[in-house]
């Protein structure tokens, strides 16, 4: 596992949230140039590489992780040079208070700062026991002297914020600890299929990339979709392990069937086929109900209807600093997501849009 927590890291440290994903498309662009027919960029940053088929009456799959991590972006510079902030994607306030972030300046200077908390000290003295704060009340600190010294090191309003961890393993090396693996597993799992799928003939004219702007709104979807007009979307993106809270999605436990969430519902021959393709490969699943969208919920909207669902992992404690995730569960995604895109010949897809 090794060599898989190497690729793992080198992703996760990538930084990058919504409308600034330039790092991970440039990433992207590096590796699967060499192992398909053609890259091609959609309007908002979406970055795809095509494997065409000469078959025209080959069927168009789209599968796309998104680009974007959680962050935030400076609002405002008080005249003590602290910064208040807007969240880029959501947050729990409770996981922001006195954490590492890297600050981006216009010049792509990357400034050190951390998020305060208030000391028990000042409770105390308040007679006070705190309370849940706002996010633009949250005070993030780089050192500065003053407004002044801020704005001589490029700090600027519209600069972004991402928090700054590292990956590592657990003491059982079978999970990591990383930030960002919402959604830095989707772009890992792109590239991999595409290394696995180079040297094979498909059965379909495959679009493999990743979309931009998804933790803002599913944006990017809207524009790829249009752009490439598939016949089947296969979003690839994590949620939110619900184990230790005892609710649906177990680390460890493979890939999730997620049938529903309040922005898609699964169509049955989609389920069907996703079933029929996991238990004919051997690959473990699990049921997921999500209360939270990924880009199938705008991707299966477009033009007359495009059947969409989604090949994801869970993992615990996302949208924060340190999410846990198994490596297994990459391995059966992949293996899963390799499976489908083999499977979607044209007589598969007809009969998964046949009503």
């Amino acid at each position: 596992m090794t060599a898989l927590f190497n690729k793992i890291k080198e992703v996760t440290d990538l930084d990058g949230i919504a409308g600034y994903e330039y790092n991970i498309r440039n990433f992207l662009r590096t590796k699967i140039t060499p192992l398909v027919d053609q890259v091609s960029t959609d309007g908002l940053g979406g970055i795809f590489g095509l494997k065409n088929n000469q078959n025209e009456n080959a069927p168009r799959i789209m599968t796309a992780a998104h680009m974007d991590e959680v962050g935030f972006m400076v609002s405002e510079i008080k005249e003590d040079g602290t910064f208040r902030v807007i969240s880029i994607g959501s947050w729990n306030p409770l996981v922001v208070s006195s954490q590492r972030f890297t600050l981006y300046t216009r010049h792509q200077t990357s400034i050190p700062i951390i998020s305060g908390s208030v000391p028990p000290h000042f409770l105390h003295s308040n007679n006070s026991t705190g309370s849940l704060p706002k996010i633009e009340d949250v005070v993030f600190d780089g050192g500065f002297a003053n407004k002044e010294e801020a704005i001589s090191y490029g700090v600027s309003p519209g600069d972004i914020i991402v928090p700054k961890s590292q990956a590592v393993l657990t003491a059982n090396h079978k999970n990591i600890i990383s930030k960002a693996w919402d959604n830095r597993y989707g772009i890992l799992m792109i590239t991999e299929l595409l290394e696995n799928l180079k040297d094979q003939a498909l059965n379909n004219t495959l679009i493999a990339g990743a979309n931009v702007q998804e933790e803002v709104g599913l944006r990017g979807a809207h524009i790829s979709t249009t752009k490439f007009n598939p016949e089947i979307f296969l979003a690839v993106d994590c949620s939110p392990a619900g184990d230790v809270y005892g609710g649906q999605g177990k680390i460890g436990e493979g890939p999730l069937i997620r049938f529903f969430d309040p922005g898609h519902i699964m169509l049955k021959n989609m389920r069907d086929f996703l079933l029929t393709t996991a238990e004919e490969a051997g690959i473990p699943y699990q049921y997921y109900a999500a209360k939270g969208g990924t880009d199938a919920g705008a991707a299966h909207l477009k033009h007359e209807g495009i059947p969409s669902t989604t090949i994801g992992v869970c993992a615990r404690y996302i949208h924060s600093h340190q999410t846990l995730y198994a490596m297994d569960d990459f391995v059966q995604a992949q293996t899963f997501l390799q499976a489908i895109i083999k499977k979607l010949d044209r007589s598969t897809v007809d009969l998964i849009k046949e009503y």
